[in-house]
């Protein structure tokens, strides 16, 4: 006998044996057990989700000998017939090529006429939304009425395409497309009864790669299997399919965790050696840090099976949340400029050294400008004079102290044209170190400035909004000295040092204090409230107000006495 595909072999021939569909089967199986059975039925989803197989299904268990059956024997005449495809009552019709509105005309002239040998006569047609409007308009009447003896079981990738007069007269079933664990088990059961070796880490790239669509995972097996000389091992599926070894991205986040971009630049060379795909590894990148997300923030939901599990817990414990965030986003972005790269090699490095750029600092490092920023905003800070020297200040112990000059900042907005550098400014701005917390309201201003006052009112009276506004409610005031204006961020919040935003705030600021004021922002533990923690233990107070209002209501409490009710906290508003 000649070999039968396992797509063929493996297909489902009842409903116990259908993998996945169970909102389909679950309907379908109540309606045949109940005789609650509609004229038309129409089945939507992707190719490979089982539209053809769950209409045989339907077919078989419309016309089994043993009668209307959610369960048909599969061994009389009828269903051996229509399993094998030469059921006479069983019509399939491919919409793609029966196209003309004269094929449909003459398809349903014969449905008047009684079934050969079956219970009912059963048109299957596939790929429906392929036909003409005329053709559609042709069947309107006998989808609506048909014979009693008739059913229509319509297929359709692409329902959008089918007008809603035919929509309206079929009872839709959307079928989902199947799971990567579903398909990897289902690939394991199979491979169990035909005696094969399998590695579980090659089923999973076979279930990936399928993109949903179980008929797709058994045409890979079968070229896994004939590929792999009748073993399927993960190596050889992975050359099969030029899939990336997540291997080459552990080493690219182990580099960038070691502050070693050339080590970096290095796998992305034996990827161009071995020909690899860089749209399918920052694909697989972007998957890589989705799996390192759930990890760090819903460890209960990775699978135990999952294959480097351990390096997927360690990167999730060596990444900030934040940053695996944004490494996200830069992958994604990369995969979509390799077409507008030079080169597919141009566009994967410069979306290493972007994750580079904005790799996390060690512990430590967060305060410290590298050297040539250093020099940069050294060269463009006015030379400090006797007059713009910060005064003596009122320290929350009550002594007085000078304010030393702000630490080095981590972010910057450039100036447009920086001045020149000063011999010795640079080795001062990197070796200077915080000054004393000091309160908003004593800042100092420099000569002929009005004083800054509150940075709570100050924000509030900055015409800004959006990210810029975000930025500016999570910081505290550090220091206002000529040009120069300092703030200070949480390191938990780095993700708003977005450029656009400190431009902005730097612009609000300027148009506010009445003069061009160059703005530096550093990472550090705010030593008091922020606008931001202001404004939620504000909302909290008001909260908690107004839930003891209604605790302290009279009416409340005699209602929660009687009826033993308990109040829903989460749905008292504050006025």
């Amino acid at each position: 006998m000649s070999y039968q595909v396992l797509a063929r072999k493996w297909r489902p021939r009842s409903f116990a044996s259908l993998v996945g569909q169970e909102h389909v089967v679950r309907a379908l199986t109540h309606a045949l057990t109940e005789q609650r059975l509609h004229h038309a039925y129409l089945f939507t989803g992707t190719r490979g989700v089982g539209k053809t197989t769950l209409a045989r299904i339907l077919a078989k268990a419309l016309n089994c000998e043993t009668g209307v059956t959610a369960s048909p024997c599969g061994s009389c005449s009828s269903c051996q017939e229509i399993d094998s495809g030469r059921f006479v009552d069983l019509l399939e019709v491919d919409a793609a090529t029966n196209t003309k509105v004269d094929e449909m005309r003459q398809l349903l002239e014969n449905a008047v006429y009684a079934p050969t040998r079956g219970r009912f006569k059963v048109y299957v047609i596939d790929e429906v939304h392929m036909l003409s409007n005329s053709a559609f308009n042709a069947m309107l009447k006998t989808l609506e009425e048909p014979p009693e003896h008739v059913k229509f079981i319509l297929a359709t990738t692409d329902p959008q395409k089918i007008p809603v007069t035919v929509l309206s007269r079929c009872l839709q079933f959307n079928l989902k497309q199947m799971t990567q664990p579903l398909i990897a088990g289902h690939l394991r059961q199979i491979l169990e009864v035909e005696a094969i070796a399998a590695e579980p880490a090659a089923l999973q790239l076979l279930a990936r790669s399928a993109a949903g669509s179980m008929r797709d995972a058994l045409s890979l097996l079968d070229q896994a299997i004939a590929h792999g000389a009748g073993r399927v091992d993960e190596l050889q599926v992975r050359e099969m399919l030029g899939a990336i070894d997540r291997d080459h991205l552990f080493r690219i986040f182990d580099a960038l965790l070691a502050d070693d971009a050339a080590a970096m630049l290095c796998v992305a060379d034996e990827m161009v050696a071995r020909s690899l795909s860089f749209d399918a590894a920052l694909q697989e990148m972007a998957s890589l840090l989705t799996t390192v997300q759930i990890a760090q923030l819903a460890p209960q939901a990775i699978a135990d099976e999952l294959p480097d599990r351990q390096r997927v817990q360690q990167l999730a414990t060596a990444l900030d949340p934040e940053f695996v965030q944004l490494a996200y986003q830069i992958a994604v972005h990369g995969r979509q400029e390799l077409p507008l790269a030079p080169d597919e090699l141009a566009g994967f490095t410069m979306t290493l050294l972007r994750l580079f750029a904005f790799r996390p600092l060690p512990e430590g490092e967060a305060a410290e400008a590298p050297p040539a920023a250093a020099a940069r905003t050294a060269a463009a800070r006015p030379a400090a004079t006797p007059a713009s020297r910060p005064a003596p200040t009122a320290t929350a112990g009550g002594t007085a102290s000078a304010a030393s000059p702000v630490r080095s900042p981590v972010a910057a907005v450039e100036p447009r044209q920086p001045a020149a550098r000063t011999t010795g400014e640079v080795g001062e701005e990197v070796a200077t170190r915080p000054s004393p917390p000091v309160a908003a309201a004593a800042l100092p201003a420099a000569d002929g400035e009005r004083a800054v006052g509150d940075w709570h009112e100050v924000l509030a009276a900055l015409r800004v909004s959006g990210m810029a506004r975000e930025l500016a409610q999570h910081c505290e005031w550090r220091d206002l000295s000529g040009e120069r204006i300092a703030l200070r961020l949480s390191p938990t919040h780095r993700h708003l040092l977005i450029k656009a935003a400190q431009d902005k705030l730097q612009q609000a600021l300027g148009e506010h204090f009445g003069r061009p004021l160059k703005l530096f922002v550093e990472l550090e533990a705010p030593s008091g409230d922020t606008p931001a923690v202001t404004a939620q233990r504000d909302r909290q107070q008001r909260q908690d107000r107004a839930i003891a209002a209604v605790e302290q209501d009279g009416f409340v409490r005699e209602v929660i006495e009687m009826f033993d009710a308990t109040l829903i906290e989460s749905s008292i508003k504050p006025v």
